[in-house]
């Protein structure tokens, strides 16, 4: 599967500041030295129910069709009648017809295998994309070709996505949500870190895997910094990432004194903080004035 130029699409992703007005910054593309995700050839596809499978039997015009899979993995071929087709590879079910055919009905037959329509296997990506919904996987699919896929994230999404991975098949079109399958397992990827190649974060996806792109949790930065605003909050964020984030100290700005306003409980609460502290979502950071 080549997404080249829909790849691009993917790493421009959420403006760093939640300002509306604000330009997205440039993002680096993944360096060419990032091995590529290995996808299979065509004759690994594992067909599924529903999958279209176009037969072709060499000299023999009858038998080659497309058939489709049934509901119970099996399809309906002319001579040998029923035969298991679910959970194996197209290379697979090839031979197990060849060996069929030749079982009395052909003399070396000569047949070839292939996809006519997907019908069978799929992800989701829903949330904070451009076109979210399910996705009908020809083969293995990749995190940012999925994201690609789907438009990429929009502006407003959180710098980190989570991947949902469902122990037991949802009802068909439904995507499975963090939380709503206790038995699944959950991948959480940093964008940033996805952006730049780094290692494990473009994970291959599997049948019925679900991307979920949260809207992303802001704060404010107010008083002697060089931008004050709005800004997209990076998980795990400091309070000297967040000061970096507006443009740095102004000329007369403190980093001593920093305060950050905080609501819980519908409460407010004023805080001393270090630089070293971590900001959470909603939180108000206050750079005070130097004393001279």
């Amino acid at each position: 599967m080549t997404f080249l130029l829909a790849l691009l699409l993917v790493f421009h992703l959420a403006p760093q500041r939640a300002a509306p007005q604000t330009p997205a910054p440039k993002v680096p593309a993944a360096p060419k030295s990032q091995p590529p995700v290995p996808v299979p050839s065509a004759t690994s596809y594992v067909i599924g129910s529903q999958d279209q499978l176009k037969i072709t039997v060499f000299d023999e015009p009858d038998l080659s069709t497309n058939y489709r899979v049934d509901a119970d993995g099996m399809i309906t071929f002319p001579l040998i009648g029923r035969v298991p087709a679910r959970g194996l590879t197209l290379s697979e079910f090839q031979d197990r017809l060849i060996g069929r055919l030749a079982a009395g009905y052909l003399r070396n037959p000569q047949v070839r295998v292939e996809i006519d329509q997907y019908k069978s296997q799929s992800i989701f990506v829903i949330g904070e994309v451009r076109s979210p919904g399910k996705i009908m996987m020809s083969g293995a699919i990749s995190l940012i070709e999925a994201l690609a896929v789907a438009g990429s994230p929009t502006s407003t999404a959180s710098n980190e996505l989570v991947v949902v991975h469902p122990k037991r098949p949802t009802a068909e079109g439904s995507p499975t949500l963090p939380g709503d399958d206790r038995d699944a397992e959950t991948t959480r990827v940093n964008i940033k870190d996805l952006q730049v190649g780094k290692a494990g974060q473009n994970i291959v996806l599997q049948d019925g895997d679900t991307i979920f792109v949260p809207k992303a949790q802001t704060f404010y930065i107010t008083g002697q910094v060089r931008n004050p605003g709005s800004y997209v909050l990076d998980p795990g964020m400091t309070v000297l990432q967040a000061v970096s984030l507006a443009g740095g100290l102004t000329e007369r700005g403190s980093d001593r004194g920093m305060k950050i306003i905080r609501i819980t409980d519908n409460k407010r609460h004023e805080l001393d903080v270090k630089e070293t502290d971590s900001v959470l979502p909603n939180d108000t950071i206050q750079i005070r004035q130097k004393f001279f």
